[in-house]
């Protein structure tokens, strides 16, 4: 199994670090795409994946920043050749969501349909599925649960533990400290979780103010936590990523996270590769 960040962002926009969409490859049938922010479809060209061949989108809650470019994924997949429907498992409201997205859409998608004649529309449509905490899927030979996570105020948030032949990695999505993740997470090789570096956001006046910063800490896991989450897990590696800000001093997080967890930590990049194996 492989894991390819194809973006360590958040919605603060940075040339470095684009939205926060992961690929894991496990093989046949097991392309799976997690989130779909923004860039994600020039990411997975990147990465040597295009969206056309993707197996199954698998979403971790509806915030903006992991769901904005599903149309864009939606059309450039049909248009680099994909002959089969695109397969979403998202949380309760993801079929209302790609159902006002392609009716919003559907006029400009008729006339192109119309217009260019491609062999095959068949990418055009979505297969939806809702999925809740606790639901285990299976994508070729991985196994996927679906963990419920705290992301409060989003009623449904979920982060994954995908299980191989060889190997489990564990995914936060968006999350403040949430036990139900780390018993999921037990023992896995790779934890990969996102962190809010409350040191590195000040208060600004007219763009950031004291409430501002305490709602972002509220709903994710701050930075001198996350040495304790992989710690209480028994993970392997802790990669770090979705960065808030994605400006910071990455040898103050290091020393900040090793604190609490003394096995290997990895800074996310952009396009990073990473093995998974036991």
């Amino acid at each position: 199994m492989e894991l390819t960040l194809l973006g360590t962002g958040c919605p603060s926009v940075d040339l470095d670090r684009h939205a926060p969409p992961n690929l894991v490859d496990g093989g046949p049938g097991a392309r799976l795409l997690i989130d779909c922010g923004s860039g994600v479809t020039h990411r997975l060209l990147e990465a040597g994946c295009p969206g056309s061949e993707i197996d199954a989108l698998l979403l971790t809650h509806l915030h903006s920043d992991h769901i904005v470019d599903l149309f864009q994924l939606i059309i450039s997949s049909w248009h680099q050749g994909r002959d089969r429907p695109q397969r979403v498992f998202g949380p309760p409201g993801t079929r209302k969501f790609v159902d006002g997205l392609l009716k919003l859409w559907k006029p400009e998608l008729n006339q192109r349909v119309a217009h260019e004649k491609r062999p095959s529309i068949k990418a055009l449509s979505v297969e939806v599925e809702e999925i809740f905490g606790g639901d285990t899927l299976q994508f070729g030979e991985v196994n996927v649960n679906v963990v419920a996570v705290n992301h409060l105020p989003v009623k449904h948030a979920f982060g994954f533990v995908f299980k191989s032949p060889n190997a489990r990695l564990a995914i936060s999505g968006d999350t403040t400290y949430c036990p139900a993740l780390i018993e999921a997470a037990q023992g896995c090789e790779m934890l990969l979780h996102e962190v809010l570096i409350h040191r590195e956001l000040p208060v600004i006046e007219g763009k950031r103010t004291v409430e501002t910063v305490e709602a972002m800490q509220a709903y994710h896991t701050v930075s001198d936590q996350v040495g304790k989450v992989a710690k209480e897990a028994g993970a392997g590696t802790l990669v770090l990523t979705h960065f808030v800000p994605p400006k910071f001093d990455k040898e103050s997080l290091l020393d900040e996270v090793r604190r609490d967890f003394d096995g290997p930590i990895i800074i996310g990049e952009d396009l990073m590769r990473l093995p998974v194996s036991s």
